[in-house]
């Protein structure tokens, strides 16, 4: 089968005959053509579009490390000046736990930071390990100040339970340790402590610390407070009118743990005052004028 195309213009004619399979084959090759041609176009301006994509995606990554290279750098500079802090506050806190220890007694350079540690932190060291030894440091000096709190407790209760004073807050000394005259019938009788008079309702305080080992009425002594110091010795506080303390009780030096009556056998208003060494009643007036 054949296909005749044919031309005609004004003063031209053309006519061509071709072969119907002629005719397929050409129309295929055009449309192969255009659609090759058509294809190229959109992938150029796909990879266009896929190329400014990254190039913007990769503008944001630069975007972001800047930004995180200028925090970082903010950061550095905030350790650097936190750790000169720590430092200077790290020297005044050696210089006062060496001025407690000396006035407590104790040697100084026993409590001093080690003078590897105590060389300032240095510009050449990086940043890890200046850290690392401002910890090495505050490690060595807490551990210091453990060890000094341990001694100053030991002492402040050796100091606590050292007896000393007067166990009334106010009064006078109206009887001394030893022979005197009893007030009931008058013959001569051991007098085992010594008692201050004073004003009902005044304060009754421990003269050491210790341990409430009586609290309560008494035969003799009437409302009584006894107190284990340790060591072997206890103090008592009889004729009391009203009692603060119980068995058990902590009591601290100085602390009111009674108030001052006429309880027990007693002629007026004052405390009988104690002191015990191994379960014996000894002279309290060297106690008193400690």
């Amino acid at each position: 089968m054949n296909v005749t195309i044919l031309v005609k213009g004004k003063n031209t004619r053309f006519a061509k005959r071709l072969s119907l399979k002629r005719v397929v084959s050409g129309f295929v090759l055009l449309s192969l053509v255009m659609l090759v041609s058509s294809r190229s176009t959109e992938s150029v301006y796909e990879n266009q579009i896929r190329l400014n994509m990254v190039k913007t995606g990769l503008q944001e990554q630069v975007a972001l490390v800047e930004q995180l290279h200028e925090n970082t750098d903010t950061q550095v500079l905030s350790i650097v000046q936190q750790l000169g802090s720590m430092q200077a506050q790290l020297t005044q806190l050696d210089s006062l736990t060496a001025s407690l220890a000396q006035k407590s007694g104790l040697t100084p350079e026993n409590f001093a930071l080690p003078e590897e540690l105590q060389a300032p932190l240095r510009s050449e060291h990086t940043l890890n390990e200046n850290v690392e030894k401002m910890a090495q440091a505050l490690e060595y000096k807490i551990q210091q100040l453990d060890a000094l709190e341990s001694i100053l407790i030991g002492l402040n209760i050796e100091q606590e339970s050292k007896l000393a004073g007067r166990p009334v807050e106010k009064g006078w000394l109206s009887s001394y340790y030893g022979i005197r005259k009893d007030p009931f019938n008058g013959r001569p009788t051991m007098h085992k402590g010594v008692d201050f008079a004073g004003k009902a309702g005044t304060g009754v305080i421990a003269t050491g610390a210790g341990i409430v080992t009586w609290s309560g009425n008494r035969s003799g002594y009437g409302y009584l407070v006894e107190i284990d110091h340790g060591n072997g010795l206890r103090t008592r506080y009889g004729h009391n009118a009203s009692l603060n303390v119980e068995v058990g009780d902590v009591v601290t030096k100085g602390q009111i743990i009674a108030l001052m009556g006429n309880t027990g056998r007693s002629t007026g208003a004052h405390v009988h005052y104690e002191v015990l060494k191994n379960g014996k009643q000894i002279d309290p007036l060297p106690f008193v004028y400690r």
